[in-house]
């Protein structure tokens, strides 16, 4: 295969990003290979002429993959790029129609007389995710699935376009970041103020792409024989070791044992800021004289990060270096960029690329401990594991890669913030724990909107302002149009392009703590259970991989309770 080729001969110069070469997928001929290698799949007299027919395939995925990541990720950096605009409509097209193909195969693997035998020599897992993708897909959807995909194009495309008039300036979304954690509070609410009116003026289209979201995907659990979108959307989301009841039983323990804390680390932060009450526009600033930024240039920052993963380990040492030489990185801000940050894996190309937006704040840092730390995964995964499905766990195991290399980073902290390095390190734990209601608040949203489909555009608003109270009870929208009421959650992404991923984030972040615990007490250990959760890569479930580092789990009774008792105690150890 091209790809492959390019990336394993010997004495090759090494290929940056801007010259890896993009291959349009051809509809049939790749539908005719997935045919051949089902049938020789089909017709296999051996376990080992089966093992040799999903190597054979695995090598179709790898190239419908790379083919898929480099249109978006190019697509993302300049979305008024025709042709690659273009390239990722005809993938969303045919997208569904290789899937109707690749079922064909999955359903010829599953019912193999050598199951046993080939579970024993690819993984179990395998299997039980590809019965879960079995279950999610249809002929019957595929139609839906291409016009869900466009409307998500449309969604990203209207976030891509802002051009908001701002101090003077043409701001995109991601470029009103420093100011909506600017010291000065009337600076702060202008920002918002701002954002909201983008949000507000364009207020009918958002809800009419949501509202055709929401009845597309349930139409699509209908047709595959399923109560609501809930159902689907943790099959998609590849929930193979838990149901909705644990999360809703997390999200129960969140609400009883972490929002408390969380409302005590609010009101210290009105008391430091010195507000009354912390209005939307104060959640983001945590202390009074700016929160802590990343000293130096845009190079300078990027080279302290090179010298934090030389340093950190040999294979991150190989890793970072490789990330620099092949130029995997585009994460400057400019006109026409999508907003948000991410880490495809480009796996023709055997490795992976950060996509973000630096704008001046220490999220700019986050993007190189946590991007990062999914693009170290997949980096080892290339090297330790063949079978592309392999490669990376379900998304609550892959988070915690990037979550926790957020705090194996600690010791490397003041490369990026010199002075400010321990207003960061305790902003960051508020952090961490004021994100996971914040992420349940995401997800029970979502819950209610899909077990509620037939609901207004108004009734959804209510209901996400019902659970605001729930989950941020400190938070004050008074005075703020667009978040009063109850839009806030049009600017959260996720909701309208992977719906139900955002809990995995808290489940990750609950983990990422208990390695954060482990760090505490002796990094070099803590190093090792992280390196081996990391090289297992997809070959076990989130909590098989997680017990088998001697971790919790994070939907275990008490579990949350514990860590955040931790992070109080640390906190008020660590005032400032």
């Amino acid at each position: 295969m091209l790809f492959y080729k390019i990336r394993v001969q010997k004495g090759v110069k090494v290929m940056k990003f801007s010259e890896f070469i993009y291959k349009r997928i051809d509809l049939e001929e790749t539908k005719k290979k997935i045919q051949e290698i089902t049938e020789k799949l089909k017709h296999a007299q051996s376990v080992e002429e089966q093992v040799q027919a999903v190597y054979e395939m695995n090598d179709v995925k790898k190239e419908i993959a790379t083919a898929d990541s480099l249109v978006y990720i190019r697509y993302t950096i300049n979305t008024k790029d025709e042709f690659y605009a273009k390239e990722r409509e005809y993938n969303d097209h045919i997208g569904p129609m290789l899937e109707e193909e690749m079922q064909k195969y999955n359903k010829v693997l599953l019912a193999s007389p050598f199951r046993k035998e080939l579970e024993e020599k690819l993984g179990k897992v395998l299997f039980i995710n590809l019965e879960l993708s079995m279950k999610g897909f249809s002929p019957e959807i595929t139609e839906l699935l291409q016009k869900e995909s466009t409307l998500q194009t449309q969604y990203q495309s209207l976030l891509a376009s802002a051009q908001i008039e701002f101090d003077g300036e043409k701001c995109n979304l991601s470029q009103l970041g420093p100011y909506m954690q600017s010291q000065d509070r009337e600076v702060r609410k202008a920002a918002y103020e701002a954002t909201g009116k983008f949000f507000d003026e364009h207020q009918g289209e958002l809800d009419e792409i949501f509202d055709k979201l929401v009845k597309n995907r349930t139409e699509q659990a209908h047709r595959l024989g399923m109560k609501n979108f809930v159902e689907l959307g943790y099959v998609r989301r590849q929930r193979n070791c838990y149901a909705p009841e644990a999360i809703a039983d997390f999200r129960q323990q969140v609400v009883r044992d972490l929002v408390p804390i969380v409302c005590e680390i609010k009101k210290n932060q009105a008391e430091r800021i010195g507000v009354e009450d912390l209005k939307i526009y104060d959640d983001s600033l945590q202390f009074p004289d700016g929160n802590a930024i990343p000293q130096g240039t845009y190079d300078e920052i990027m080279e302290a990060g090179r010298k934090m993963y030389t340093e950190m380990s040999p294979e991150t040492a190989d890793f970072i270096k490789m990330m620099f030489d092949r130029e995997l990185f585009d994460v400057v801000a400019k006109p026409g960029k999508a907003t948000g940050g991410y880490c495809a894996d480009i796996p023709g190309y055997g490795c992976p690329f950060i996509f973000s937006n630096f704008n001046g704040t220490a999220g700019d840092v986050d993007v190189l401990t946590h991007e990062a730390g999914h693009a170290f995964a997949e980096y080892m995964a290339e090297k330790n594991i063949e079978l592309i499905d392999m490669h990376l766990p379900s998304m609550e195991a892959a988070e915690t890669h990037s979550m926790s290399m957020e705090f194996f980073a600690t010791p490397w902290y003041e490369l990026f913030f010199k002075h400010q390095t321990k207003k960061y390190e305790v902003s960051h734990l508020e952090g961490t724990l004021n994100f996971i209601p914040y992420g349940c608040l995401v997800d029970h949203f979502q819950q209610v909107v899909y077990e509620h489909p037939e609901m207004t555009p108004a009734e959804r608003n209510e209901a996400w302002l019902k659970l605001e109270k729930m989950y941020r009870p400190y938070l004050d929208l008074e005075g703020m149009p667009f978040y009063g009421r109850g839009a806030g959650w049009q600017r959260q992404n996720h909701i309208y392009l992977t719906p139900f991923y955002y809990i995995d984030y808290c489940l990750a972040q609950t983990v990422a703590l208990q390695f954060w615990l482990e760090i505490e007490k002796d990094w070099k250990q803590a190093w090792e259970k992280y390196k081996m959760f990391v090289q297992r890569g997809g070959t076990d479930t989130f909590l098989g991989l997680v017990a088998g580092v001697g971790l919790a789990s994070p939907v275990e009774d008490g579990c949350i309770r514990e860590i955040a008792g931790h992070a109080s105690e640390w906190l008020k150890e660590h005032k400032l």
